[in-house]
């Protein structure tokens, strides 16, 4: 059987075969200053006096707070480069037979109330009631500057710097769980454990903005990335394919909420491999991982040193009790097994 007829599964594509569809078929010019890439949160154009930072990314796993999800995870990527997320654009997708009136004003409300909060503005997109799907989708256009002195690029990662992760994992998951299980787990917990999970994408929260603009402010970062489909690990991963290093990371360093690692052991999911929004990996220079850490507990943002960028031929490995073990991939993130 030809493999190139094979169906693909439920996630992000391979990296190996989208990074053959970037190599192939992207094109670009002399102001593209960052292009496509696994990895690379944003793209980066130079437009003269400072940097235009392009995202697009799609909220696709839930549709309560769908409005809140869009601009905080479109933001946080803009954020990961060190610009100022400034335009959205939403592109909302809604079911045939399942949308009501009230349905779409509460997703613009959302959007509204979400971009006013951060400073954005909400200033075009498109919107249709479309067919094959059972739930709203919406697709993120996020914009945002940058002075050409403070744009952050992950490329720039390499051995011998710290590999930071503020707050812990997996407080989008924690959310999802809440919002898609919440009549099994009502009949098991308490209204009040359940209200909190679905709560998460607020508290701790899903948005990275000011732990990265202050440990950018801090100075000696490096990059970031946030963690999102595939979880931990696969951003970990990601972040590797971005710099060509090898990673060395630390299990029992990695922050890892309570009701995370008790709904995912509950349904059988991997924590490492869940989706992880609201978490920010930080690469810095090793002289500055302190003085970042304490500046974020100043600002009652946790953060732990996880990991060291190495050489290349190390790999990406996973260290825990002197024990080496190469850290796991998921192509198909572990929250989808709440949906089969």
């Amino acid at each position: 059987m030809n493999i190139d007829s094979e169906f693909l599964p439920i996630g992000k594509l391979n990296p190996d075969f989208l990074s053959e569809l970037i190599e192939k078929y992207t094109i670009k010019n002399e102001s593209i200053v960052v292009g496509p890439g696994i990895g690379v949160d944003a793209a980066v154009i130079d437009v003269g006096d400072f940097y235009l930072v392009a995202k697009t990314d799609p909220i696709t796993f839930v549709a309560d707070d769908i409005g809140y999800y869009a601009i905080n995870i479109n933001a946080n990527d803009i954020a990961c480069m060190g610009a100022i997320p400034k335009y959205f654009l939403g592109t909302l997708l809604l079911p045939e037979r399942k949308t009501s009136k009230e349905m779409v004003r509460n997703i613009f409300r959302q959007v509204s109330e979400a971009c006013g909060g951060k400073g954005i503005s909400f200033c075009g997109g498109h919107t249709e009631v479309t067919f094959g799907i059972d739930r709203p989708i919406l697709i993120g256009q996020m914009l945002g500057i940058a002075d050409k002195d403070s744009l952050v690029n992950i490329k720039n990662g390499q051995p011998g710097d710290d590999i930071l992760l503020t707050k812990g994992i997996a407080i989008e998951a924690v959310s999802i769980f809440a919002r898609e299980k919440e009549d099994k787990l009502i009949k098991t917990f308490s209204d009040e454990f359940v209200e909190k999970c679905k709560k998460f994408i607020y508290d701790p929260g899903i948005s990275v903005l000011e732990e990265a603009r202050l440990s950018v402010q801090k100075g000696g970062v490096k990059g970031m990335h946030d963690p999102t489909e595939g979880g931990l690990a696969m951003g970990l991963h990601e972040l590797a394919s971005a710099t060509g290093c090898g990673l060395k990371i630390f299990g029992k360093e990695i922050p890892v909420f309570p009701e995370a690692k008790f709904l995912c052991d509950m349904y059988d999911i991997d924590v490492m491999g869940v989706i992880a929004s609201g978490a920010l990996l930080i690469i810095c220079e090793k002289q500055k991982s302190h003085s970042i850490i304490e500046e974020l507990k100043q600002h009652q943002i946790k953060a732990k040193l996880i990991g060291k960028m190495m050489e290349p031929e190390f790999g990406t490995k996973l260290v825990s009790d002197e024990n080496e073990i190469d850290l796991p991939k998921f192509h198909q993130d572990e929250i989808t097994k709440l949906f089969k």
